[in-house]
């Protein structure tokens, strides 16, 4: 079974060609083209991963990372922004991004990630002893 992506990324042209290329990595994805419609799908389903981009309208980014970090088992999350600031990738990073992508990226780079980050243990669904 291939592992579940959701997608949050409110351009048209990005989302589809992401999509595209994790669709031909073997991936099960989902999109959103907001933070609003995303919480939506999350309730429904809860992924493997969650891509996001960070700002967007109708809820960005930061929003869904602080709602992920209070679920019991969040899925493991990679963020995608234009933003060049430090202080958002540190934040980013401290609501538990897996890694954080700046635009644009080539979408081997990307696939690449979601390949290692689905591969790494997930410290939020690990359990002790």
């Amino acid at each position: 079974m291939s592992a579940s992506i959701l997608l949050i990324e409110d351009d048209r042209d990005i989302s589809t060609a992401v999509q595209a290329a994790l669709r031909a990595a073997g991936y099960d994805v989902r999109a959103a083209p907001n933070g609003q419609e995303g919480k939506k799908l999350l309730a429904e389903r809860l992924p493997d991963l969650v891509v996001t981009d960070m700002m967007m309208p109708r809820m960005g980014g930061f929003p869904i990372l602080e709602h992920l970090k209070e679920m019991e088992r969040p899925p493991r999350v990679i963020m995608i922004t234009a933003n060049e600031g430090g202080r958002h990738k540190a934040y980013a990073e401290m609501l538990g991004v897996a890694d954080y992508l700046r635009k644009p990226f080539a979408m081997e780079a990307l696939v690449d990630s979601v390949r290692r980050v689905l591969a790494a243990p997930n410290p939020a669904t690990e359990t002790d002893g």
